[in-house]
């Protein structure tokens, strides 16, 4: 555990040399009351129907999607931004983040996985994707999605959750991108791979631990070495509350984000059996969609499948993916409005839409062809000791750098080193 605790002190966003010091986070705002009664009304009353309909096991995963967006909101935990201050200005503070919330989770994984623990009677498995093209064409479009669109795939729900109604054009984007994909599935189901390695396979539960958590720590040092020759200007602070009030008000600090996002992502891994996962059930969404609209999605090979055919005919809310996801956009309005944060965002730009819905529907297609986003194939398969994981970490990354240099075209700010804030 002496690596996770390194990694932990070097996740602090103080870690690393910037241009100037961070400014100091202002006060939160007044509580949004309406907001916050409606969020609550409706994180129970969904509660206790799924409760009721479903059984523990769908209730338990709504709860924990809720915990997990009230994370997500409270600790502005994201993909997108940390990436684009990292490859703009050099600042990985929020990828020193990421390292702590890859190598905590990969430490619950192991004990979980390693030792068959689930609850529910299921069996926990590792996440382990083909390692080919379309991984890599995948991960690389979503990369280049996220700058466009604004949000990851975590991202984009806590966002609208939290009233921001530009990510609500991406989450749009993402749910046509998703059914374009399934649609379309034959043309792209047999791209060349090679089969998924995981380290666990070779080294058992204990080396594919301490190898991820090794590349991890060098993954942070490298980022720091980076940080320091580049100097980068500081993360923008998060409006917060004070004293005991911050753990229902925000914000929180991304190590705290981290820790907890972790141990949330393990109880749906030990409830379901598989890794905390979002993309998918947008796939799901835009099938049932094109149903209600009279199409019939059940012809089409993807949902031919025999996993595919039965999330297919089921209802929605016993599908794990929604449940977490609806879970992660109640929870973060809940967060959202006790920090008083909550908002609509009521005039959106046109250039700053046309790229929301562009990055989306990149997002979407990104996401189903690479078998998982930021969460799905990224966090998980980092965590399982997977190769699929990491390769698509650095396609993403390199999807990220084209994506940085396409924002301008829709009017849309790239960190600079001459600003006070990134």
């Amino acid at each position: 555990m002496a690596l996770n605790t390194l990694l932990a002190r070097r996740a602090a966003p103080l870690a690393g040399r910037t241009t100037t010091p961070p400014p100091a986070a202002p006060s939160a705002p007044s509580v949004n009351r309406i907001p916050l009664v409606i969020a609550l009304i409706v994180l129970v009353g969904l509660a206790v129907w799924v409760f009721a309909a479903h059984g523990a096991k769908p209730g338990v995963l709504l709860l924990l999607g809720s915990g997990l967006g009230f994370t997500l909101f409270h600790s502005r935990f994201g993909f997108t931004g940390a990436w684009r201050q990292l490859v703009g200005v050099g600042n990985g503070a929020g990828l020193r983040a990421h390292a702590l919330l890859l190598g905590t989770t990969a430490t619950l994984f192991a004990l979980v996985i390693g030792t068959g623990t689930g609850l529910f009677g299921s069996k926990p498995a590792p996440t382990a994707g083909p390692l080919g093209v379309s991984l890599l064409l995948g991960a690389f479009l979503f990369g280049v999605g996220m700058q466009l669109g604004g949000a990851c795939a975590s991202g984009t729900l806590f966002a609208v959750g939290s009233g921001q109604t530009s990510v609500l054009i991406t989450l749009v984007g993402f749910v046509i991108g998703s059914t374009l994909y399934t649609w379309q599935y034959s043309l792209v189901d047999n791209l060349p791979a090679f089969q998924p390695l995981l380290l666990s396979d070779h080294v058992g539960w204990a080396g594919s631990w301490a190898i991820t958590i090794a590349a991890l720590a060098v993954v942070v040092a490298i980022s720091l070495a980076v940080q320091r020759r580049r100097n980068p200007p500081p993360v923008g602070a998060v409006p917060t509350a004070r004293g005991g009030l911050r753990i229902v008000r925000g914000s929180w600090p991304l190590w705290v984000g981290a820790v907890v996002l972790a141990v949330l992502g393990t109880g749906v891994l030990l409830v379901s059996g598989g890794a905390w996962g979002v993309t998918s059930a947008f796939g799901l969404w835009g099938a049932k969609i094109v149903q209600a609209l009279g199409g019939h999605p059940e012809t089409w090979a993807f949902w031919q499948q025999p996993a595919s055919a039965a999330s297919l005919s089921g209802p929605v809310l016993t599908d794990k993916n929604s449940l977490t996801d609806i879970g992660i956009v109640v929870g973060a309005a809940l967060a959202a409005a006790a920090g008083g944060a909550w908002t609509l965002h009521r005039h959106i730009p046109w250039r700053t839409a046309v790229a929301g819905l562009l990055g989306g529907v990149l997002l979407g297609i990104g996401a189903r062809l690479a078998n998982g986003c930021n969460i799905g194939a990224y966090l998980a398969g980092i965590a399982s000791g997977s190769l699929s994981g990491w390769l698509w970490g650095v396609a993403a990354l390199a999807g990220t750098w084209i994506g940085l240099r396409l924002r301008p075209l829709f009017g849309l700010h790239n960190p600079k080193p001459t600003d006070s804030v990134c």
